[in-house]
């Protein structure tokens, strides 16, 4: 006897055929996919007493985020897309200026965004950039962890040693106040490991850990010194060869012009690999994805994608894995993948110049089943099949903006929006009902985001940043180039 069964939807299963089926049906028993069909078929063999009436809905994988940071939910707009201002920000609140409970409130609105536009599972960089991870203390990246964990959803929570030199300086925040260390790699490097010990496959395999070690680009290489570039080098590789041992995606964020190259050259890349942004790479450096399995995490509405452009087209040419990131939350952009999606189709057609480019079926694809590739979960996660995990989304389609009830897959991809999503079920567990989280109150989580970003603004002085810059009105350009 099944737990749960969907039934009267329009079921999208991305399963290997793509099929899709009307009227169709999914029973779930505990947290796993026993049955899809139609849901004669479905109701012919199982029962149920949840029963969920999905007419004129769309059954769906819940969506994947390839690519995003922890931290930046509590920063936002701050600076008003002055770049020096948002690092800043990002730097002094994520290092010393952060407290467990300033991650923890920053998770639960994260994942709360999460599950209100769809996604089920997304990667959370444990700050910004590559030097501001917060891993001096393990504490950090358990408040992160136990905030998601609330909320119900899936997350693979990134974290590693920031770029030499070391020792870098952290604070921990005791009675209102900044008491600063140093903090040294092997720090760092210990907090990573403890992070794994506790959380990476806990509750379900909701929770997971990926290792994260600064790109290096050419600016780095002329910065750096011959001493720190090896040391760089150095921990490069021992932490991607302790991901490789721990069997952990190992991601690195911000790749351009050469960087894959070099990549390759310290040995790694490979099937674990993840890396974002990856802008303007050679033909070689598209081989050089593919041929070592490779995936990449495009993020066509980030600013690195205007500043140059990723050649997912090419890529998937190639044979390479490339999914859909969010690079949310900030400065300009939020969790909401088919926002994504459909900017993905955008900037790759107006590229080419031709409408051709990247069906809408492909781009699903990209933050579904490949994006469960990109993350090592494909047997478990990113399409609708028996043995795999519950992640179901269930979208209404009864929207002026989404009728006529016909065509439904473009419909869902060219048109929808998150706040279409109207159940949410991750594990098995139902998360998201009636467009209303089950497992948390809704008004505490935002209440607990304010409270918190409030006392880091107390904390640093920020409060200038939320003014609305002089040239928001009325000009055509800012006098400030944003940069990420």
């Amino acid at each position: 006897m099944a737990d749960i069964i969907i039934t009267n939807g329009i079921v999208v299963t991305m399963d290997p055929h793509r099929r899709v089926i009307e009227n169709g049906a999914v029973a779930i028993e505990k947290d796993r996919i026993v049955a899809v069909g139609t849901t004669e078929e479905v109701l012919a063999s199982h029962q149920a007493p949840t029963m969920i009436d999905a007419s004129r809905k769309i059954v769906m994988p819940g969506l994947i985020d390839g690519h995003a940071h922890a931290g930046h939910g509590l920063i936002k707009t701050m600076g008003g897309g002055d770049s020096d201002a948002w690092y800043e920000a990002c730097h002094k609140a994520y290092t010393v200026a952060s407290t467990p409970e300033f991650w923890r409130a920053e998770a639960r609105l994260a994942a709360l965004e999460r599950l209100r536009f769809g996604v089920t599972t997304g990667v959370s960089l444990l700050g910004g950039g590559d030097t501001i991870l917060r891993t001096d203390e393990p504490i950090y990246g358990d408040a992160h962890c136990e905030g998601v964990r609330e909320v119900g959803t899936r997350s693979v929570v990134a974290v590693g040693p920031t770029r030499p030199p070391h020792p870098r300086t952290y604070a921990r925040i005791v009675d209102g106040k900044a008491v600063e260390r140093p903090v040294s790699f092997e720090e760092q490097f210990e907090t990573c490991k403890t992070l794994i010990d506790t959380w990476h496959g806990k509750h379900g395999g909701r929770l997971n850990i990926a290792l994260i070690t600064p790109t290096l680009r050419a600016e780095h290489l002329a910065e750096l010194g011959a001493e720190n570039l090896e040391e760089a080098k150095r921990q490069a590789r021992l932490t991607a060869a302790l991901a490789r041992e721990a069997g952990l995606v190992f991601t690195q964020d911000g790749h351009t012009k050469g960087s894959v190259s070099y990549a390759k050259e310290l040995g790694i890349l490979g099937p674990n690999a993840l890396l974002s942004h990856s802008t303007n790479l050679t033909e070689d450096e598209i081989r050089i994805v593919a041929d070592t399995g490779t995936s990449i995490a495009h993020n066509p509405s980030a600013i690195a994608s205007i500043l140059g452009r990723c050649p997912v087209p090419e890529l998937l040419e190639a044979g390479a894995n490339v999914c859909l990131g969010s690079d949310a939350t900030a400065p300009d952009r939020s969790g909401d993948m088919f926002r994504h999606m459909q900017q993905c189709m955008h900037y790759h057609r107006t590229y080419f110049k031709d409408p051709t480019w990247l069906p809408p079926g492909r781009v699903l694809e990209m933050c579904t089943i490949d994006g469960a590739k990109a993350l090592g979960m494909e047997k478990d996660i990113g399409s609708l099949e028996v043995g795999k995990k519950a992640d179901v989304v269930l979208l209404d389609l009864r929207r002026p903006h989404l009728y006529p009830l016909n065509m439904p897959v473009f419909r869902l991809i060219y048109f929808a929006n998150g706040n279409d999503v109207d159940t949410v079920i991750v594990d098995g567990r139902i998360a998201l009902q009636d467009r209303k989280a089950v497992f948390v109150d809704e008004d505490e989580v935002l209440d607990d985001a304010q409270r918190e970003t409030e006392a880091m603004l107390e904390r640093t002085g920020f409060w200038p940043m939320l003014e609305t810059p002089q040239m928001f009105w009325r000009h055509v350009r800012a006098t400030d180039q944003i940069e990420n």
